[in-house]
């Protein structure tokens, strides 16, 4: 997960970095940061919780000039700390330099222990420092030169941008698993996570940054070069199921279509018999529109979801049934009471909240409830930037859809297939990566790496 924008050449920089923030927010609620330069110096806020949480004008005023990169954070590598707050700020031989990533680096483990061998100090355990220190040591005399010959050793998942003076850095990694697009505000050049972005600040969408393409603004224009090997694409298919907002447009297709597209795959796949179809808000929301579509059943809010949970809550100290869910979700027992309900959400990882869910229908009243999920199970842990618990956590690698049902306490589950996945999205099971539904690793995973995720023997030794 994750969120990145970078601005330049405009001149409240910092303040449209930290509205992209509050459009990427989906993207990770841990941290936010945001580094600024007036094109000599770079200046650094970051720390803990929502962009609201850490910045106030005060903060912004303390960040000017006319580049900025900005990050949200949802940790997949790296402890949910303060330390691991992005975008890291470093100063080399060559100058200050910022650096925010999405994505997550499979081979950062082995370089990390090898550049600690040859005298580097790490300040956080996030694999995104392991960039900086690559590109440190390089003799090249030109930051992006240097940037690159870093970004050549790494393996894995990468859409980052990077600011130092006079210049704005983004690269995507030769697979393509993360998105990240061009736009434009102005005379201005905008680099963000989503297009979200782009329309709450005014500006343009221009394109989509290539995979395996490392672009730079400057006072020039935009640059554009090619410098790694070519390789297979595999964005990652999550992005249109659950991660990307409605609103945006991921790698050349809008995010609402395509689950709305699901969602009817999911009814031709995985009928059902109901009086109502009802989304798990707001993960299952489009999906259930294309299924309530494609089946002439009457789409209906049973579920009603509080958009106002702070970063922490105080339990209360007597047991409450399904509390952490109900803090969440609220049934609307009016739209259950005695209803044959389709209950549509995206996917099912451990299956603890789908079973809570479940319940709290059955307890608002409703008579049948059959589940239907607008993916296929999810059977293999994720090394590219998904917080997928290793294999022994995943229900749907553990036990059959029939024994998920019973754990529900479901009248029905019905999965949608990978082919009606892949057709509904418009994707080659070859263009795409589908390792959540496969364990298909597009990329070769580290020894030490794919016997921690229970993978080691699929992957080539």
């Amino acid at each position: 997960m994750c969120g990145v924008v970078g601005v330049f050449g405009h001149p409240e920089a910092s303040t449209l970095a930290y509205l992209s923030l509050y459009a990427l927010q989906h993207r990770g609620q841990e941290s936010a940061g945001i580094v600024a330069s007036d094109g000599d110096t770079l200046s650094r806020h970051a720390g803990m919780g929502h962009a609201a949480e850490v910045f106030s004008k005060r903060e912004l005023d303390g960040l000017p000039g006319s580049a900025a990169i900005g990050h949200v954070r949802y940790s997949t590598a790296g402890e949910s700390t303060s330390a691991n707050a992005q975008p890291f700020l470093l100063r080399h031989h060559r100058g200050p330099i910022a650096i925010a990533h999405n994505g997550n680096l499979v081979n950062a483990a082995a370089l990390r222990a090898e550049l600690e061998g040859d005298g580097s100090i790490f300040q956080t355990t996030s694999d995104t420092e392991t960039i900086l220190h690559l590109a440190a040591r390089h003799r090249a005399p030109d930051v992006v030169d240097a940037l690159t010959h870093a970004l050549r050793q790494v393996r894995g998942a990468y859409s980052l941008v990077a600011l130092v003076p006079g210049r704005l850095i983004a690269a995507r990694d030769p697979l393509g698993f993360r998105p990240l697009s061009i736009g434009r505000v102005g005379a201005a050049w905008v680099v963000a996570s989503e297009t979200c972005v782009f329309d709450l600040i005014g500006a343009e969408a221009v394109r989509d940054v290539e995979r395996g393409e490392v672009v730079v603004a400057d006072v020039g224009g935009l640059h554009s070069f090619r410098p790694f090997e070519p390789a297979r694409a595999a964005p990652c298919l999550f992005e249109h199921v659950y991660f990307a907002r409605p609103d945006s447009h991921v790698f050349g297709q809008s995010v609402q279509a395509v689950r709305k597209r699901l969602g009817e795959r999911l009814w031709v796949e995985c009928p059902a018999d109901v009086d109502a179809v009802v989304p798990v808000p707001d993960s299952g929301l489009f999906a259930a529109i294309g299924y309530a579509g494609a089946s002439g059943r009457p789409l209906e809010f049973g579920l009603v979801r509080n958009h106002y949970i702070g970063r922490t809550f105080i339990e209360p100290s007597q047991q409450i049934r399904n509390f952490g869910v109900r803090i969440k979700l609220n049934p609307v027992r009016e739209v259950l009471r005695g209803r044959r309900i389709a209950l549509i959400d995206d996917s099912i990882v451990r299956g603890t909240t789908s079973r809570k869910i479940v319940q709290l229908c059955r307890e608002a009243g409703a008579r049948e409830i059959h589940v239907r999920i607008s993916c296929p199970p999810t059977i293999g842990p994720c090394s590219y930037g998904i917080d997928t618990p290793d294999r022994d956590e995943l229900i749907a690698a553990r036990i059959a859809p029939e024994e998920i049902r019973r754990h529900l306490d479901a009248d029905s589950l019905g999965y949608l297939s990978l082919d009606g996945m892949l057709e509904a999205a418009g994707s080659a099971r070859q263009k795409v990566c589908t390792a959540c539904w496969t364990d298909e690793q597009p990329v070769e995973l580290p020894r030490a790496e794919a016997e921690q995720l229970g993978l080691f023997d699929r992957q080539r030794s």
